[in-house]
């Protein structure tokens, strides 16, 4: 192996080893640039194999795939390894499809695509600072076991899903809710195994009425092969009416994974912190492992087949659905997503609900695309902003309000924008490193012949 060196200037370098940031190292890469992904973890995957979120949801319209391209690359390959059943049908019927899989398995197969496609990586390193001079990113400080260090490139990535380094650039951002600030509230998943899915089934059969979101689909859970389920609505109230659960929420939501017999339970709820603040996240984790620790005791009194259930892990660190947000060239709005309009610049596509969690507290306001089965577009320039001619951003701190944010932050969307994102960098790197000026009809070209599935706008 080429020895590691801090002089090099990369084509492209990566800020986060998330899925965004992950499959724009792959796309970038691919490209043949020069590409280097730092990464403050010691794998990929962020959110999916550092906070124990799954399944990926969702790669569908009903039942016409619209995301493509790597991300399908990625589920074909855990799929061929055995870490994942494919696209499979949701059975709370949410969505229509989702995709689970093993988190280790996940590890592995971005480690291996990522290698193939010659990038260099740096785990364990986190971002320190960004020098900008008239406009345009130098340099980054980053910070590992070898001390402080410059990391020089043409076209720099911000994948931190916090925008951090367009924070730290000077680009414009917002943070949270337009009016208030206030953000959606963060979540600590728990994992566990040995969970008796048959007892489960029984009882939701059994008791059909008593899950709303399933009273319709209760056939779907014996022709499918994991369960997700929504519910135990009246064993939540009473719990939390007795004490027992300080849980501003109203159901334990859960999903199995690739394994059988093992769950992800995401129904923690804290509430009024802040992802860019060390000491908020402090905090939050505090608070995470607490209402775990109450939802393991509910749990295993109260919901069929957990008696016996292993836990697994909380965490290992808390889940943060949204913070900061670029502001970009253009900023995409509840009402694009709604009434689904089409941009000429468009890189991807997605159709997965506006899904906001109350920042104040109980409940989950979903807004659908208008008609089932029809999905949104999301054009580039919501990854560029004017002020720094050398920085995209991607991944859930793109350019969005924050109700569309609340629709495009989950994983198969975020992969989606980076392979655009990686994509166009290798594109500007090779032109001169100005973001703004590529020509977005070539990447759109590139996209499509790397199986992105995209809905060109066609004029006559």
């Amino acid at each position: 192996m080429e020895r590691f060196s801090y002089e090099k200037e990369y084509d492209v370098v990566i800020a986060g080893g998330g899925v965004s940031g992950a499959i724009a190292a792959i796309a970038s890469g691919r490209s043949g640039a020069s590409t280097l992904v730092v990464e403050q973890n010691g794998y990929f995957g962020g959110s999916l194999t550092g906070c124990g979120v799954g399944p990926m949801m969702t790669f569908h319209a009903g039942e016409q795939q619209v995301i493509k391209g790597i991300m399908q690359e990625v589920v074909e390959a855990l799929v061929e390894k055995g870490y994942s059943p494919g696209h499979i049908k949701d059975t709370t019927q949410y969505i229509s499809y989702l995709t689970p899989f093993q988190s280790e398995g996940l590890k592995l197969v971005l480690d291996e695509m990522i290698q193939q496609s010659g990038c260099d990586v740096l785990f364990h390193t986190a971002i320190g600072d960004v020098l900008v001079e008239e406009g345009k990113i130098c340099s980054i400080i980053v910070c590992n076991k070898d001390g402080l260090h410059r990391v020089k490139g043409t076209v720099f990535v911000d994948a931190t899903g916090d925008g951090d380094v367009a924070a730290w650039a000077g680009a414009p951002m917002t943070k949270g809710r337009e009016g208030d600030g206030a953000m959606q509230p963060m979540t600590m998943n728990m994992k566990y195994c040995n969970v008796d899915t048959d007892s489960l089934k029984k009882h939701m059969e059994a008791h059909a009425e008593e899950f709303p979101r399933m009273v319709n689909n209760i056939a779907l859970m014996f022709q499918t092969s994991r369960l997700s389920f929504a519910g135990f609505e009246k064993e939540f109230r009473q719990a939390r009416e007795r004490g027992e659960l300080d849980i501003l929420r109203e159901e334990v939501l859960a999903f199995e994974t690739n394994t059988p017999g093992e769950f992800i339970i995401n129904t923690t709820r804290v509430l009024g912190m802040d992802g860019t603040n060390a000491v908020s996240l402090s905090e939050a984790e505090f608070l995470g492992r607490k209402q775990c620790r109450d939802l393991d005791l509910f749990l295993r009194k109260y919901v069929p087949g957990f008696q016996n259930a292993i836990l697994e892990f909380t965490g290992p660190s808390i889940g943060i659905r949204g913070s900061r947000q670029l502001k970009g060239i253009y900023t995409l709005t509840a009402k694009d997503i709604l009434e689904r309009k089409e941009f000429s610049t468009v890189i991807a596509h997605s159709a997965y609900p506006i899904d906001i969690h109350n920042p104040n507290g109980e409940g989950t306001d979903s807004a659908f695309v208008s008609e089932p089965g029809t999905f949104y577009s999301i054009p580039y320039e919501v990854m560029v902003c004017n002020e720094i001619s050398n920085l995209l951003v991607t991944g859930r701190c793109i350019s969005a309000t924050f109700e569309a944010q609340a629709a495009i932050r989950t994983t198969p969307t975020a992969g989606a924008l980076g392979h655009a994102c990686g994509a166009a960098a290798a594109q500007a790197a090779k032109e001169g490193g100005d973001i703004r000026k590529i020509s977005t009809a070539e990447l759109q070209k590139q996209l499509l012949k790397e199986d992105a599935y995209l809905q060109l706008i066609c004029h006559n």
